[in-house]
């Protein structure tokens, strides 16, 4: 089942990694057209982003490997688990997000899919950069400083 937050919207997928692999620069909410199994899919709370991407072509952003299970009572009426879906972002958005993804090294990653609080089913996407080998250390000694001096505060008081 998809976790609830406090806001009232419902996370589905969250892509961890994406954090740790690119520096993300920006986010942007967008909207994803869906079929209606693809809805129901979603509802249990099964989808997966790690491996997907976002694309801005002719005008348009869709994305790209996003895995979304087949809803199993919806039979012959069934979607492709990992079609190109169409993403719903206002054309100024659009104009800025492909200036951006054609800058050399920046891409558009997703980072959570949810359902806001009205049950619209939602992405959240990060113009990012891909991080060298030696930014992901230094990445991982900041988290793991952060933990040890949270522990060490926990200790003392």
């Amino acid at each position: 089942m998809a976790k609830k937050k406090d806001d009232g919207s419902k996370m589905i997928a969250d892509n961890r990694k994406a954090r740790y692999a690119y520096a993300i620069d920006s986010v942007l909410e967008a909207g994803i057209v869906l079929t209606g199994s693809e809805v129901k899919s979603l509802r249990n709370g099964k989808a997966t982003i790690g491996e997907s991407y976002a694309q801005a072509k002719d005008g348009e952003v869709f994305l790209v490997n996003a895995y979304i299970p087949e809803y199993t009572q919806a039979s012959r009426f069934n979607h492709e688990p990992k079609r190109t879906r169409k993403l719903l972002v206002r054309k100024s958005e659009i104009a800025k997000l492909s200036s951006a993804a054609q800058r050399e090294g920046m891409t558009l990653v997703p980072l959570k899919m949810y359902f806001n609080a009205k049950g619209i089913a939602k992405l959240e996407l990060g113009v990012a950069k891909g991080k060298k080998l030696h930014d992901k250390r230094e990445t991982e000694k900041q988290r793991d400083w952060q933990r040890d001096k949270a522990r060490l505060l926990r200790n003392r008081g």
